[in-house]
């Protein structure tokens, strides 16, 4: 225990004399500041009034009033469609003629909007807040139209609206896309950078010669206070200075990093093992990162996966993470809850170390030869 001890010391002095490791906080800053709003606000929507109405101007105030939506008013329809082109717009509405009197007889109105379809997260939220907008109004024009024919105030209500439909949020109430991507890339962030550390570490170590398990472990052991002072950062600091919602204590949020962090360093010796040098380590790693992303839940739910990427998905250490972690910290769980998730890292993290020595073994052919011949029965 001596030497691991002394080599953790080493080790971990050494990263805190050259702290390269804070680079991950620059990286984080950057990445995620344009996540700071939480939500995308008063994305411009172009206008052309065709009618110019009292209806039509009507349906142009409440869509101003909106929070998503900021309204500049087009004379035609070229000029907008360059605009949307150009990204200067999101959508374009256009109020056709003779709105007000379809809508005052009863008829049919068909409203064109032009939309960004590049941009599904701009463009979805620009449709909602347009036909929400277009219903209220249409609500309001048709209790009127009861309240003329004799219906009463409770009357008109029952039938525009019989059912009164009540929502809840269950995952993350009040803050919206942004919430749902953010702990997924922290998780991603923590997962690329000790990869990448605890691979050089290892390259370091079997530099001078093949290490001692208590040295290997010392050196490796030695990566997890930091990564767990970063994950402090990630999932309580830096989510509380952008003002998102989270539930975890600090004590809680380290036991759900913990594991990860593990599973994290076992892949890191099943990848130092089939690779064994740098450059092709650090050349894979680049290449792998954003398919893990996409692959790990976060962007795109697991269920609408096909069944062998679903299977990929379930052997990467990040996907687990960012189930629990967000489970906990965001969605309000127990920690009871994730323990299956954490039991899967651990299990994971076992299943890479093993294969990750299997490898080393058969790669130097000699050390296999040796264990084998130990488990030989000796003959009597």
């Amino acid at each position: 225990m001596k030497s691991y001890w002394k080599t953790l010391a080493r080790v971990l002095m050494g990263m805190l004399d050259r702290p390269m490791w804070m680079l991950l906080l620059l990286s984080l800053c950057i990445m995620s500041l344009v996540y700071a709003k939480h939500s995308v606000w008063d994305l411009p929507m172009g206008v052309i009034d065709q009618d110019h109405s009292t209806i039509s101007r009507e349906l142009i105030r409440r869509l101003d009033a909106t929070s998503k939506i900021e309204i500049k008013s087009y004379d035609n329809l070229p000029e907008a469609q360059r605009d949307l082109a150009w990204r200067k717009l999101f959508a374009v509405v256009i109020m056709p003629t003779d709105l007000e009197k379809k809508i005052l007889h009863g008829n049919n109105v068909t409203i064109p909007v032009y939309g960004d379809a590049t941009n599904r997260l701009a463009n979805g939220q620009i449709e909602q807040d347009v036909i929400a907008s277009y219903q209220q109004l249409l609500n309001t024009y048709n209790t009127e139209a009861l309240l003329r024919a004799g219906f009463t105030v409770k009357q008109a209500e029952m039938i525009i609206q019989p059912i009164d439909g009540q929502t809840q949020d269950v995952f993350n109430p009040g803050i919206s896309f942004a919430a749902i991507i953010f702990p997924g890339l922290l998780v991603m962030l923590l997962q690329h950078s000790l990869l990448i550390a605890s691979v050089r570490v290892s390259i370091a170590i079997h530099s001078s010669g093949k290490p001692t398990l208590p040295v290997y472990l010392g050196a490796l052991s030695a990566l997890i206070p930091i990564w767990l002072f970063l994950s402090i950062v990630l999932f309580v600091l830096w989510p509380w200075i952008l003002g998102y919602r989270q539930t975890a204590p600090i004590p809680e949020v380290l036991l759900l990093t913990f594991p990860f962090l593990l599973a994290v360093i076992g892949l890191g010796k099943l990848v130092t093992e089939c690779l064994r040098r740098v450059e092709l380590i650090y050349l894979t790693l680049s290449f792998i990162t954003m398919p893990v992303f996409y692959i790990s839940g976060t962007i795109w739910p697991l269920q609408a996966m096909p069944a062998w990427v679903r299977a990929i998905s379930s052997m990467l250490p990040s996907t687990w993470a960012t189930k629990a972690i967000a489970g906990v910290n965001q969605m309000g769980l127990t920690f009871a809850d994730v323990v299956n998730d954490l039991l899967m890292l651990l299990l994971l993290g076992a299943v890479y170390a093993l294969l990750g020595i299997f490898v080393g073994m058969l790669r130097n052919g000699v050390e296999l030869r040796t264990w084998l011949r130990r488990r030989r029965p000796r003959p009597r």
